[in-house]
């Protein structure tokens, strides 16, 4: 049975990916030349603790047919849409479109949660929820430290984050353990 440009477009969504993404393709890592789901199984496997530059990204391979490519939201060769989100500057592919992804151009990254719900803070250097928007403490750079209690990265985690009315950052849960523990 032969199936149609949709039908085919539309194949597998949802059904591939790892516990980051959900999504039809694998990178290659252009810094190790292995292949992975994401940049953060990447990062999570590698030894020597190199991390995988997102925007350096040049080939994904097709899940459903296993083509290696140049990156582009639908194969090739199968005409499988890799990510029904995708990012061409950020090579990010993903298919749950529920997270709301959005590219922020300053910050350089794709967001999740919705474009008309985030604001990008100049001083901050960062997207924050628009409920902080004027009501926040500046902090210049603040989000581009390590969480102070899990020492993660704060910029592109994956984890939601809280700004403290001092203007410092740290995850959310994280704040709420080190509330519960009285720390």
């Amino acid at each position: 049975m032969e199936l149609d440009d949709a039908s085919r477009h539309g194949f597998g969504r949802m059904g591939f990916g790892c516990k980051h993404y959900r999504r039809r393709c694998r990178i290659r890592a252009p810094c190790c030349n292995d292949v992975f789901h994401c940049r953060h199984c990447h990062n999570e496997s590698t030894k020597d603790g190199h991390e995988l530059d997102r925007h350096a990204v040049e080939s994904v391979i097709c899940l459903v047919c296993d083509t290696e490519q140049p990156v582009a939201q639908v194969c090739y060769n199968c005409g499988v849409c890799m990510g029904e989100y995708f990012c061409s500057a950020c090579k990010f592919f993903d298919d749950d479109v529920d997270r709301e992804h959005f590219h922020c151009q300053d910050c350089g990254i794709c967001r999740v949660g919705g474009k008309d719900n985030f604001f990008h803070c100049e001083k901050c250097g960062s997207c924050y929820s628009v409920s902080l928007r004027d009501k926040h403490c500046c902090i210049e750079n603040s989000m581009k430290n390590n969480c102070p209690i899990c020492y993660e990265y704060l910029f592109d985690s994956l984890r939601e984050t809280s700004v403290l009315r001092c203007g410092h950052t740290m995850h959310l849960q994280c704040f709420h353990e080190m509330l519960k523990h009285d720390k």
